[in-house]
């Protein structure tokens, strides 16, 4: 137990605020290791998919289309942010600023149009303001991901028009525990010589269940095959083709921990948790600059349900709360001092009901509010200090509609918003503004089983969204994406209307689904070049770039499938494709991944398993003004896994990655032509649970 105890006290992470719950998480992992040893049980916590139906139904049974990725496929799965852990899922793609800065891109959109959710409740950093602006959340300690597709605003605001990103890590137990449970991850290798490790227990007597977690992440300056610019840039500019081989300034220092504690009941639970993650990491883009990342975050979460048993009578089901309250600041650090500073405090919550049924219809009606104070202090700030408050009602429905051979359920709700959003005066950016909106949004959809194998779903819905502070105030020069950008405090809301429409087949081991859809935004808010120069330094420019209002389309086909071919291997296929169009005049809005196609084979028996995938991503010739096509890749990585014949449940694995040693480069992000993917490497490592 000592020795174990040692090995993982050399990963304590460096911020001091938090050493107690790391060393109690160490020590608690260290006897459980030893309790396990003795114990047949093996306690399995829930993967259901909630995210996109508050009624808690599984992926197959919703009308949107949902992505769930957890337990072992998610471990190996793994990567140094969220939007490459979940780049190449049908549908979505990633932002990619360097290997240590990427949120993910649903549909083609970004930023402030896709949620990020970390169990149910928004994570509140800087992450939407800015490309170079990492997600507060570690890949390491999350336990499944959910991912939304198309609209969501209904449920989860305005800032889920494009989608929802939901990080589950279970930091505060939701079920009773009696034992104790507990998982370990390491890895080395890779084209960053990455070196990690986490550690996460769970422990409980049927009533107290206690989580623990605690994680290390080290990487070096990613190794590239080629140069660092592109050949299509160095030929358009002029911009000499350097720094061969290695991306300068692209390692990274990650760490964090948590602790939470939960009374458990028959019918619910009620917990907290407390976590800090700390990220230091290069931001690419300027080889000088650095960015050393803080988030503190308390949660309050609970669930009962059967109240009907309590004495509520047929009114009310069941009831949820859950609240988060977050403490984040990242400073930019150049030539090691100190530039700009940005600050975000913050706290949001939702209070949810579900009545009880009403003859064969079912649903829910909930509260969500949120109130943010951003900050951005120094040189290169280009927002003032500012406030946003939102507060929202929204009701959700379903009614199934059977018969004898076939049947169909309806699900149907509106949401009613209020949002205002507050600059504080400042001698830089003029005097305190204010602005207020209504954002209402509305959906009815539908999903229609016609036997045991086939289902169609289909959604249609109407979203608004209130822009946000920096679309409304910007008004500087934003060196990570090198323009001087320019809000506009006149907006109105954002609007838009979807369709959405899904075949799925079904039958045992073998699936398949293909999915369209289409959305029409009248009013979409975007970053565009104005074709002016503004000088920021004397003899210093850079170009202007507006938010402004345009008509614009999205569009896109979305498939997947798995087929049993043979005895323990399958076949799996996935492929999408997206088109962003300026409605006015036809023209390509920026950034938008071109078509992509992919296909493996995996082999599993008994403790062996091994896989073969290929991703072709086809050329981006369809692109904005200013904007670079980008040349198509075929990136093919293998996988090898071993389950060691233990008693604790102990896996090795090796993954080569880009195997054909291509240049990646991909068309949704704005470093694509000076910050290339990964060049072939091999990467080790271990899981293991109890």
């Amino acid at each position: 137990m000592n020795t174990q105890t040692n090995k993982l006290q050399s990963l304590l992470p460096r911020t001091l605020c938090y050493k107690p719950i790391v060393l109690s998480i160490l020590a608690a992992f260290a006897s459980a290791t030893a309790f396990a040893e003795d114990t047949t049980t093996h306690i399995e916590l829930p993967t259901v998919a909630v995210t996109g139906n508050p009624l808690g139904v599984g992926s197959d049974e919703l009308v949107v289309p949902v992505s769930v990725l957890n337990g072992r496929e998610l471990s190996l799965q793994r990567a140094a942010t969220l939007g490459e852990t979940l780049n190449g899922i049908p549908g979505v793609s990633a932002t990619n600023f360097g290997p240590n800065s990427s949120r993910p891109v649903i549909r083609g959109l970004d930023a402030e149009r896709v949620r990020m959710m970390q169990n149910g409740v928004g994570i509140l950093d800087a992450s939407s303001l800015s490309f170079d602006h990492a997600v507060a959340v570690d890949p390491l300690i999350i336990e499944q991901i959910d991912v939304v597709r198309g609209p969501a605003a209904l449920l989860y605001g305005g800032s889920a028009v494009g989608g929802v990103v939901n990080a589950i890590d279970h930091r505060i137990p939701t079920e009773k525990l009696d034992g104790v449970m507990g998982r370990t991850e390491g890895r080395l290798g890779g084209p960053d010589s990455q070196s990690n490790l986490a550690a996460v227990i769970d422990a409980g007597n049927g009533q107290l269940a206690i989580h623990g977690d605690v994680y290390n992440r080290k990487t070096s300056d990613l190794d590239i095959p080629g140069f660092a610019v592109s050949r299509r840039k160095s030929e358009a500019d002029g911009t000499p083709r350097e720094n061969r081989g290695k991306l300068i300034n692209s390692s990274a220092h990650n760490d964090g921990g948590a602790l939470g504690a939960s009374l458990t009941f028959d019918n619910g639970y009620i917990g907290t948790s407390f976590s800090a993650f700390n990220s230091n990491y290069g931001t690419v883009a300027e080889e000088a600059v650095r960015i050393d990342m803080q988030s503190q975050r308390w949660d309050i979460a609970s669930e009962f349900t059967e109240l009907g048993k309590l004495g509520f009578g047929n009114l009310i089901h069941r009831v949820k709360f859950r609240l988060a309250h977050t403490d984040y600041e990242h400073v930019e650090l150049e030539d090691g001092e100190v530039g700009t500073t940005f600050k975000n405090r913050g706290v949001e919550g939702s209070f949810e009901a579900s009545h009880a049924n009403i003859g064969d219809l079912q649903g829910i009606v909930g509260f969500q509010f949120q109130n943010t104070n951003f900050e951005a202090l120094g040189d290169e700030a280009f927002v003032p200090s500012n406030t946003t408050q939102s507060k929202a009602l929204y009701i959700y429905e379903e009614l199934p509609i059977a018969s004898t051979d076939n049947k169909l359920k309806l699900s149907f709700g509106g949401r009613l918003g209020h949002t205002t959003v507050d600059a504080s005066a400042d001698a830089k950016f003029g005097p305190a503004q204010s602005n207020s909106f209504n954002p209402n949004s509305y959906a009815l959809g539908g999903i229609y089983t016609f036997n045991e194998n086939w289902s169609l779903a289909s959604n249609l819905s109407h979203n608004e969204r209130a822009p946000s502070y920096f679309e409304l105030y910007a008004n500087g020069a934003h060196i990570a994406t090198g323009q001087f950008e320019v809000g506009n405090s006149d907006f109105e809301k954002e609007r838009s209307n979807g369709i959405d429409a899904q075949l799925r087949w079904k039958d045992a081991q073998n699936s398949f689904s293909i999915g369209a859809y289409y959305t029409r935004f009248n009013n979409f808010i975007g970053l565009v070049n104005t074709g002016n120069e503004i000088e920021i330094e004397p003899g210093e420019f850079l170009p202007e770039a507006q938010f402004s209002t345009f008509a614009a389309d999205f569009k896109g086909i979305e498939a997947e499938g798995r087929f049993n071919i043979a005895n323990n291997l399958d076949l799996k296929l996935r492929g999408d494709y997206v088109r962003a169009t300026y409605r006015d005049n036809g023209d390509a809005l920026p950034r938008i991944a071109p078509l992509r196609l992919g296909a493996g084979l995996h082999y599993q028996k008994a403790s062996f398993g091994a896989r073969v995938d290929v991703l072709r991503a086809f050329n981006q010739n369809r692109t904005a003004d200013n904007e670079l096509a980008t040349e198509g890749y075929t990136d093919v990585s293998a996988l090898v896994t071993y389950k060691l014949p233990t008693k604790l449940n102990i896996e090795l694995f090796a993954k080569a990655n880009n195997l054909l040693n291509e240049e990646i480069r991909e068309h949704t992000s704005f470093l694509k032509d000076i910050a290339p993917q990964g060049e072939r490497s091999v990467l080790i490592g271990f899981r293991s649970d109890f």
